[in-house]
């Protein structure tokens, strides 16, 4: 077994098993790393090309009725001043977004119980109203079956929900008296009722070995979703983590390259938190398979309000201002923006 063959075999098949991915993560060195890199890039140009996808943020919500060990909405957080946006306040948002060229609209917050179903689908239905050609994601969190298919039915195309962790001890650590079958759950059900579903992960979560991130990626090939979501750690000064180091950034590149090989039509964001790490993570992610990134078109006002994590790049960037330079910068990285939804191309055929 070497760390080239398996690259080799991840590039022909699209599958390893968990030995390999094992053995892989635990020996990547200089030229294995580079060569995973390229074959990622080049499975990335062979169904997207050279295109990048946007999708405009519009973090509703910093409530959360849950209390995750890493995350500064957690409702242990008596430092945090909190927000709802209105409705009016979501339209104004993604009015701004339209005229910037984004086609989608991600609905982002904590596990609001304020965000009844009714209100969710009064919401959409007035996006839908104004922009019916635009697609919305929502990241909402954790719902009922019924809860997921009367949303679905007034016209939510996408719903993002990072699983967190595929290995049930690591993820009862960092979610506190959390429900470990519920949250896969979840994803089948949304999978089920025709969502384009998006998992995902953490890298360097406190305690996380290289087996918990072969966990991590044989459960996303299992799932097979549209979208998966991969970030490092970074720790919340007002969180039980706040002592630990950040993920690094190396082995969330190398993570995503993994993604992109075992997952070739995946949507694969390149995020704020690797730019939060490096200043040039976001295209370092893009170089390693990664085709979407999620500018934020939060009010400016509430944006530091919502506190995932400290340090956080790009936070009061003005959104046309801001729109120019990530045009700018994804160009130089030798890649093209691309204004449309970008759907997952396997969903659009019906294979997923």
């Amino acid at each position: 077994m070497n760390s080239k063959d398996i690259i080799e075999k991840l590039y022909q098949t699209n599958n390893a098993s968990k030995e390999e991915l094992l053995y892989l993560i635990n020996n990547i060195n200089d030229n294995s790393k580079e060569l995973l890199i390229q074959k990622a890039n080049e499975i990335r140009q062979i169904h997207f090309k050279n295109k990048v996808y946007m999708r405009g943020l519009i973090e509703i919500t910093s409530y959360c009725k849950k209390d995750c060990m890493y995350c500064g909405l957690r409702k242990s957080n008596k430092n945090l001043s909190r927000y709802r946006l209105t409705k009016e306040e979501i339209l104004e948002c993604a009015e701004k977004g339209d005229k910037l060229g984004y086609k989608t609209f991600v609905l982002q917050g904590g596990e609001d119980s304020y965000f009844s179903d009714e209100k969710i689908i009064e919401i959409v239905k007035a996006i839908k109203s104004k922009f019916p050609q635009n697609a919305i994601t929502l990241s909402l969190g954790e719902r009922s079956y019924e809860s997921y298919k009367k949303i679905f039915d007034v016209g939510v195309d996408r719903y993002l929900l990072r699983h967190e962790s595929a290995s049930k001890k690591l993820y009862e650590e960092i979610h506190l008296k959390e429900n470990f079958e519920n949250r896969r759950n979840c994803l089948r059900d949304l999978k089920e009722i025709g969502y384009q579903v998006g998992a995902g992960f953490m890298v360097g979560i406190p305690n996380q070995s290289n087996e918990d991130l072969v966990n991590d990626l044989l459960f996303v090939k299992e799932l097979n979703p549209a979208m998966c979501g991969i970030g490092p750690f970074i720790p919340h000064k007002d969180t039980p983590f706040r002592n630990y180091n950040h993920g690094s950034l190396e082995k969330t590149i190398i993570m995503l390259a993994i993604v992109r090989l075992l997952l070739p039509k995946v949507l694969l964001p390149a995020t704020t938190a690797l730019s939060s790490i490096n200043l040039n993570g976001r295209e370092m992610g893009l170089k390693a398979g990664g085709n979407v990134i999620m500018p934020n078109l939060s009010p400016m006002e509430v944006r530091k309000k919502y506190s995932l994590y400290d340090n956080k790049a790009y936070i009061l960037d003005e959104d046309a201002e801001y729109r120019k330079i990530i045009e700018d910068k994804i160009k130089k990285s030798g890649f093209e923006l691309e204004v449309s939804r970008g759907d997952n191309p396997d969903w659009v055929n019906n294979q997923l």
